[in-house]
């Protein structure tokens, strides 16, 4: 394992080292996303439902949705958006850099992610732990009895350094087997090249659909980590920071609200205070951000509020049906929050 943390270590550090530059390319990520006419936003290298292209070629997901909704708040149009395909050890430097203009792919939030990268985390998109999937055939019902295992994992995660303390603080063994991309894990799991994949939760059940016989796969019960999954930005450039934040925010506020992209021109004509205010009919709080009074309404319109894009991408109207559980709002028994438009 030591060598897997070295990799991790090797990877933090070049994204470090193109801080250097950062202060360059965040100097009005705005205006320069303005003069180039579309966002260019960081997603995963294909992760069903929070982001991968589908049969026509076009990108879906949770996380997608998010870049469609900066778009939609900067441009009017959630499809001004240029998608570029990363994986985890590539994601940091490409932010970093200035190649894209924002990151929202599958990333938990961690303490060196936000000083040692320099990033800003606007929120977060879905509240995750990591767990383990297994083959049926191999009889086991507890993380406790995987002492010993060959476990497929990827490089350039916080998923290494989890395993690692899993495994350790238990007293038990096991034998890495480390993949650059999530597409190559699922692989060498279904190869029988290990006997255990873990990542997140969330993407533990993207990539058992994928297998070609999911049922012949289960994730167990136990979660072992805090994984808070978000959007990011470079620091350095406040206006942007906001931009990506409130954009989320937004998505939030109107579930919370009970605006839908069906409902949305309707909803104009509200007299609850709250809903005047994130759909522009009193006062103008996109100004602060260098947008218009429409921000949130085009976003709404265009994307849907958070519970749409939930449902529709990882949640029960989706293949993956993934329960909402802590990710229900905090007035429907979650910890799902956002600020108000005040």
């Amino acid at each position: 394992m030591r060598n897997n943390k070295n990799n991790w270590l090797l990877a933090t550090s070049a994204a470090a080292l193109a801080l250097g530059t950062a202060s360059v390319a965040s100097a009005n990520t705005l205006q320069t996303t303005l003069d180039r006419g579309a966002v260019q936003c960081g997603v995963s290298d294909g992760l069903p439902g929070f982001s991968a292209p589908d049969d026509q070629g076009d990108w879906q997901g949770l996380d997608v949705d998010v870049c469609r909704a900066v778009a939609a708040a900067v441009f009017g149009d959630a499809d001004a958006v240029r998608y570029i395909s990363l994986n985890a050890v590539e994601r940091f430097t490409a932010l970093q850099s200035g190649e894209v203009d924002m990151l929202s792919r599958n990333t938990t939030w961690t303490t060196t992610r936000d000083t040692t990268l320099g990033l800003n985390f606007t929120g977060v998109t879905f509240y995750d732990g990591q767990g383990f999937l297994v083959s049926s055939d191999l009889g086991v019902t507890s993380a406790s009895e995987l002492d010993g295992a060959a476990v497929c994992t990827q490089s350039g995660t916080t998923t290494e350094l989890n395993l690692a303390d899993y495994f350790r603080a238990n007293g038990m063994e096991f034998q890495p087997i480390v993949f650059d991309t999530s597409e190559q894990t699922v692989g060498g799991f279904e190869a029988g090249r290990c006997d255990v994949l873990t990542s997140d939760t969330s993407q533990l059940a993207a990539l058992r659909i994928q297998l070609s016989d999911p049922d012949g796969a289960v994730i167990l019960p136990e979660i072992i980590s805090k994984e808070p999954l978000g959007p990011s930005v470079r620091q350095g450039d406040d206006q942007w920071f906001n931009i990506v934040k409130w954009a989320l925010f937004a998505m939030i506020n109107a579930e919370e609200y009970g605006i839908t992209s069906e409902n949305v021109d309707e909803m104009r004509n509200s007299e609850d205070p709250n809903i005047a205010r994130l759909l522009g009919q009193d006062g103008n709080y996109g100004e602060g951000k260098g947008l218009d009074a429409n921000w949130a309404y085009n976003i709404i319109s265009q994307v849907g509020n958070y519970a749409e894009s939930y449902d529709r991408n990882v949640g029960m109207d989706s293949p993956l049906q993934i329960e909402r559980g802590i990710n229900a709002l905090w007035t429907d028994g979650g910890i799902l929050y956002a600020p108000p438009i005040r």
